[in-house]
Order: structure tokens, then C-alpha cells, then sequence
């Protein structure tokens, strides 16, 4: 069963500031899988609580997958519930059990990148697809003449009402 595809284009209407976080972990050594299946596991936990807790301020993840390297992007509603999460015991307790096990060995490796981005300083266009990234995160709208072009997307007009 796959995920509902909206034929056309859409856009999300601008809304208030969004923080982009992305993290992830690479697997330098395959046979170290002592080192890097404990890092691989204790995201899952993570997850799960930020999906059934929709207070906390996630508001929607999307991963992905390679032959080493793991992404996840997650879509904040502002900087301070992300930085209240990191501060969190489940989190807490995953990064000093990372310490603990894996520390500056260089079997695995984890990274994160944040970004606050403004309101009226992203755009988004969809088609032909399933609610994905912001439009999953946000909601979508069809496109219409305001928002037909980046950069009408991008200086934040108001869409005008739908005629269908």
C-alpha cells in the first residue's frame, strides 16, 4: 500500500520561521558492526516518541538510505523544541551511551546540520507526488497564478481563492 499521490502541482503557503535538521551516521567499518549497530538502534526509540508526542515540535521526518550513510531530515517548528529535545533524557541517554561505546573510534560516524530558515526565505513546488518534506510537514495548496513561479513562492503573496 503506497502513499497518496496528489496529481498536479502544489506548493505549502508561507509560514511561520522552520528549522531543518539533519542527521545521520556513516559506516566506516563494516565488520565493526559492534560499534555501529548500537548507533544504528538507538534512533528507532527516538523516533517513536517524537512521532506519538507531536508537542514536543517535530513535525515531520523523512530518511533515507545508502550503502553507508543514513539521513534523516526532520522539519522543526522552532529552534527551541528542537534544542528542549537534545536537552531530553531519551536523547541525553543515546548521545552518552554514543560516548560510552563508540566515542572517537573511527568504525562510525554521526553528524547533524540545523538551519533556521526565516519566513519568506523558502519555496516549495510538488508534483505528481505523495505529501512529501515541507508539504508533509506543513500541509499543500494547489498552485495558482500567485505562486506559479519561485520566486512569487518566495516573496510570500498570499494565494488567492481557489475558482474549482
Amino acid at each position: 500500500m503506497g502513499k497518496e499521490v496528489f496529481p498536479g502541482r502544489y506548493t505549502i503557503g508561507q509560514q511561520d520561521d522552520i528549522v531543518v535538521f539533519i542527521i545521520g551516521m556513516r559506516v566506516n567499518k563494516w565488520w565493526a558492526i559492534h560499534k555501529w549497530l548500537p548507533v544504528f538502534i538507538a534512533m528507532p526509540p527516538m523516533i517513536k516518541e517524537l512521532y506519538v508526542n507531536k508537542d514536543l515540535g517535530c513535525l515531520s521526518i523523512e530518511n533515507f538510505f545508502s550503502l553507508r550513510t543514513t539521513m534523516m531530515i526532520q522539519y522543526w517548528r522552532s529552534e527551541k523544541d528542537l534544542l528542549a529535545y537534545a536537552r531530553g533524557q531519551k536523547h541525553l541517554k543515546a548521545w552518552n551511551d554514543f560516548n560510552k561505546k563508540v566515542g572517537n573510534n573511527d568504525a562510525v560516524g554521526i553528524y547533524h546540520e540545523t538551519y533556521t530558515v526565516k519566513k519568506g526565505q523558502f519555496e516549495s513546488i510538488y508534483g505528481n507526488m505523495p505529501k512529501f518534506g515541507l508539504s508533509k510537514a506543513l500541509g499543500h495548496q494547489p498552485i495558482r497564478t500567485s505562486t506559479n513561479t519561485a520566486s512569487k513562492r518566495l516573496s510570500g503573496q498570499k494565494s488567492e481563492p481557489s475558482n474549482f
